[in-house]
């Protein structure tokens, strides 16, 4: 059983990092490390950027469950 978490976490893991990093295509360096040049103003996520994020969250979640399954099951 603790095989199986493992790998899933790294399926997850890797999964995680592409998501991620596909939202950020959009958005120069700048954005990325948090020094946007918007004066404040946001705008919503639509199509497949809102997708995306509603991905990053259930996978940031999944993630969450099996690192603590994975805790329990080691002890």
């Amino acid at each position: 059983m603790e095989t199986a978490l493992q790998i899933a976490a790294i399926i997850i893991s890797v999964a995680l990092i592409i998501i991620i990093l596909l939202q950020v295509k959009g958005s120069g360096l700048g954005d990325l490390l948090g020094g946007g040049g918007d004066s404040g103003i946001t705008r919503t996520r639509r199509g497949l950027e809102k997708t995306l994020y509603q991905i990053t969250i259930g996978l940031s979640f999944a993630f969450l469950m099996i690192c603590i399954l994975s805790v329990f099951y080691a002890q």
